[in-house]
């Protein structure tokens, strides 16, 4: 049997099978049937027209309606977020926010450092900081005569994009063994 006889086949049968009609699905309901609100006005022994007019004869005050209507603005909120927004801008006042989140990193090795440091700065920009610290020591317990940490920190941070201003913090907050760093 080749495949001209099996759509001879096919015609044939489609031919004896009688068609279904489609028609528009129709609704049961009456055109003026009331409504749930005018069944339930009814049964309480008003109609819906009485109700209306009720509503209709309060009063009410003309500026409650304009409020309801457009609402209000609260224009010393705008304000104060402005100003946040602009000293978020501002470099000196960033530089003097404390870091909004601190890495440790003693102990770990430089390819263990990067991983972590990556995740790291990716959670903070998803959350939307603006100022971290990376702890990563003065390499005084380094093995090899050069410190390890403190340079992959600075590579990282010249090389990856999310990242923009940084610098070291105060005697008292670590010094030259953490850096703290601006996301962009």
């Amino acid at each position: 049997m080749d495949f001209g006889d099996i759509l001879n086949q096919w015609d044939a049968a489609q031919k004896k099978v009688p068609q279904k009609k489609s028609y528009p699905q129709k609704s049961h309901k009456k055109a003026n049937a009331p409504t749930k609100e005018e069944k339930e006005a009814l049964r309480q022994g008003y109609t819906f027209e009485q109700q209306m007019q009720k509503d209709n004869q309060q009063r009410i005050n003309p500026i409650e309606l304009w409020l309801n209507r457009y609402g209000t603005v609260d224009k010393d909120k705008i304000a104060d977020e402005a100003a946040e927004r602009a000293l978020l801008h501002n470099l000196e006042y960033l530089r003097s926010l404390k870091p909004q989140a601190i890495l440790d990193l003693h102990g770990l090795t430089r390819d263990e450092a990067w991983a972590r440091v990556n995740l790291f700065v990716g959670d903070c920009k998803r959350r939307g900081l603006r100022k971290i610290m990376i702890i990563h020591g003065k390499g005084n317990h380094s093995h090899g005569s050069d410190p390890v940490l403190g340079p992959m920190v600075k590579q990282f941070i010249e090389q990856d994009a999310r990242l923009g201003t940084s610098g070291h913090p105060d005697r008292n907050n670590g010094g030259s063994g953490a850096t703290w760093v601006l996301l962009k």
